[in-house]
C-alpha cells in the first residue's frame, strides 16, 4: 500500500520516551458503524451536571472538558494523549529540533517522573542528572501522580530562568536539590567523524526535519576525508525516536536497494495496514536528500551500536538493517517502542495523540514491547552494562502496549534477557557510577565503539558478562578480507 505525503510522521517527541507516531493532521471520526453507549454517556453528562451544580466552588466548563478529554486518551496507554494548545506548540517545537527547557527525557512510573535519560549537551546532562533519576519535586512542587505532560510544562519556560529540580536517586538516602537554567535545546540530529584511518562514526542522536540533509552532508565530509572507509559504525544508542520518515531515509541510505520493505504497520483500521518502501516518496515530500550519497554507503561493512536508551525510530532503522544482514547490531536490547502514535487535529490548535498501529519489522518481527535483540551482546563498559539496571524500558510502564498476541506478562517476560533487575543491583551500579563522568559517545574512553572497531579489524570482540558459548557469534573477519553482502530478500508480503 502506498504512502500518501500526509503521513509523514513522529517517532518519539514531548516527553522523548521514544514514541513512534505516523503524523496525520486529520480530523478525527467515530469509526463507521459503531454504536454509541449510550447509558455510559448519559452517566457521564451525569456526573458533569452534578460538578457544576454541587461541587465547593464554582468550574470552568473548558477545564471539565479538557481533563475529562485528558483522562481518557491517557488512560489507554503511556503513549496516547491530549494535546492542549501549548502541548500542541511544544511537539511541533520538539520536531524542529529545538525547545527551551532543561533537556531531559522522562516517563510516568508509578506515579512519579522518572528520567529515562538526559539528552547530550544540555543543562540536565551537565547538571549530573543520570538515568532511573526520580524528579519529586519541581519548584517545590510535589509530582506524585503527576501527569508527564504537566511535568513537561513546568520544566519548560522563558530562556535563561531556573527550574529547580528535586531529585531521588535509588540507593542513596537523601534527594537532592538541583536549580537548573533553562535555554533553548538545540538537539543536534547528526554527528560524525573519522576514529582512526579507515573507520567512520556517524552517530544520529534523534531523528528531525533535518536529520537526513545532515546524515547528507555528514557523510560526503568523511568520503572527501577518507574515500576508501573500510567500516562505519552507525551510533543510535539513547537516540529517543523523532520523524518516520527519517528512519525510513536512514534505512534507505544504507540499503542497496530501494524497493525493500523498510517498516510495515499493523492496525484496527485498514489504514493502520501499511508497508513503508526505501523509495524517495517515504522519505521526502519533495526533492531528494539522499540523491548524491558516496557510493561506498551501500555496501561499507556496518556496525549499528544500540542500548536500552535506542527506541521508535532508532529501533525501526537496526531492525532493518538487521533483517536484511546489511549490518552487525551490537550493544544491549532496546528500549522495545514499537506502537504507532497518529495525531488527530480536534481543533486548530488542539490534538490527541492515539496509538493506533504496532510497528514491525521487514521480517514481520514485533518490536512493541520486545525491542530488538543485538547480535552481538556488548556491555557499555570493561566493568558491564550498569546502566542497564537503572533503565526504563517499554515493557516496564504501566499500561503498556503488548506485542500482538501477547498477555502483558509474557511481553514483559520477553523483553529482556537482562532480568529486571535486583535492589542490590540496582545499588551497585549507582555505587559504581556515582563518581563517574558519563560515557562520551565516539570518545576515546567509548568501550562498545572500540569493539566495534576491533569487529571490523577481525580482533577478538569483549562480549556482555554471562553471554554463553552458544550465542556468540561467529568470528569477524580477518584484517584484509572481502566483505560481501549477502543477497537481499525481500520479505513475506503481509
Amino acid at each position: 500500500m502506498g504512502m500518501k505525503a500526509k503521513h509523514f510522521g513522529l517517532v518519539g517527541v514531548g516527553v522523548l520516551v521514544g514514541v513512534a507516531a505516523s503524523f496525520q493532521l486529520s480530523a478525527h471520526a467515530q469509526k463507521a458503524g459503531a454504536p454509541l453507549p449510550l447509558d455510559e454517556l448519559r452517566q457521564l453528562a451525569d456526573v458533569y451536571g452534578l460538578i457544576k451544580t454541587d461541587y465547593v466552588e464554582p468550574v470552568e466548563d473548558k477545564k471539565l472538558l479538557s481533563e475529562a478529554i485528558g483522562g481518557m486518551v491517557a488512560s489507554l496507554d503511556p503513549h496516547s494523549v491530549y494535546l492542549d494548545p501549548k502541548a500542541f506548540r511544544d511537539m511541533r517545537e520538539a520536531v524542529q529540533g529545538k525547545f527551551v527547557g532543561v533537556g531531559v527525557e522522562i516517563s510516568n512510573e508509578d506515579g512519579y517522573i522518572k528520567v529515562v535519560s538526559p539528552i547530550e549537551d544540555t543543562p540536565a546532562f551537565k547538571a549530573g542528572i543520570k538515568p532511573g533519576d526520580l524528579i519529586t519535586r519541581i519548584d517545590n512542587v510535589p509530582v506524585r501522580n503527576m501527569s508527564s505532560d504537566e511535568a513537561i510544562k513546568r520544566m519548560r519556560g522563558k530562556v535563561g530562568s531556573k527550574v529547580t529540580l528535586t531529585i531521588a536517586r535509588p540507593g542513596e538516602d537523601k534527594p537532592w536539590v538541583v536549580p537548573i537554567a533553562r535555554q533553548e535545546i538545540k538537539v543536534v540530529s547528526v554527528k560524525a567523524k573519522m576514529v582512526e584511518p579507515g573507520y567512520a562514526w556517524l552517530r544520529i542522536s534523534q531523528f528531525q526535519e533535518n536529520t537526513l540533509d545532515e546524515l547528507a552532508k555528514k557523510t560526503k565530509e568523511l568520503y572527501a576525508e577518507q574515500p576508501d572507509i573500510k567500516g562505519l559504525v552507525l551510533d543510535l544508542r539513547n537516540d529517543p525516536g523523532g520523524l518516520l520518515p527519517g528512519a525510513i531515509g536512514v534505512s534507505a541510505a544504507f540499503l542497496p536497494q530501494p524497493d525493500q520493505v523498510i517498516v510495515s504497520t499493523k492496525g484496527q483500521v485498514a489504514d493502520s495496514n501499511q508497508e513503508f518502501y526505501g523509495r524517495r516518496e517515504f522519505y521526502a515530500q519533495r526533492g531528494d536528500p539522499l540523491a548524491g550519497l558516496p557510493a561506498g554507503l551501500k555496501s561499507v561493512p556496518m556496525v549499528v551500536l544500540v542500548n536500552g536508551g535506542s527506541a521508535s525510530a532508532s529501533e525501526i532503522v537496526a531492525g532493518a538493517l538487521q533483517d536484511y544482514q546489511r549490518a552487525i547490531v551490537m550493544g544491549s536490547r532496546t528500549f522495545g517502542k514499537g506502537s504507532v502514535q497518529t495525531l488527530r487535529q480536534l481543533s486548530e490548535d488542539t490534538a490527541i495523540k492515539l496509538t493506533t498501529a504496532r510497528y514491525y519489522t521487514p521480517k514481520g518481527r514485533p518490536i512493541q514491547a520486545t525491542g530488538i535483540e543485538p547480535d552481538m551482546r556488548v556491555d557499555e563498559s570493561a566493568d558491564g552494562d550498569l546502566l542497564n539496571a537503572l533503565r526504563v524500558r517499554e515493557a516496564d510502564l504501566q499500561r503498556h502496549l503488548a506485542a500482538e498476541g501477547e498477555k502483558k506478562e509474557t511481553a514483559t517476560e520477553a523483553a529482556s534477557k537482562d532480568q529486571n533487575p535486583s535492589l542490590a543491583q540496582q545499588q551497585r551500579a549507582l555505587a559504581l557510577l556515582k563518581d563517574r563522568k558519563p560515557i562520551e559517545f565516539g570518545g576515546q574512553d567509548d568501550f562498545q565503539l572500540a569493539q566495534a572497531i576491533k569487529h571490523f579489524k577481525g580482533l577478538p570482540v569483549q562480549l556482555a558478562k554471562g553471554v554463553p558459548d552458544e550465542d556468540k557469534p561467529a568470528p569477524a573477519p580477518l584484517p584484509g578480507a572481502e566483505h560481501k553482502l549477502p543477497e537481499l530478500k525481500a520479505p513475506p508480503k503481509k
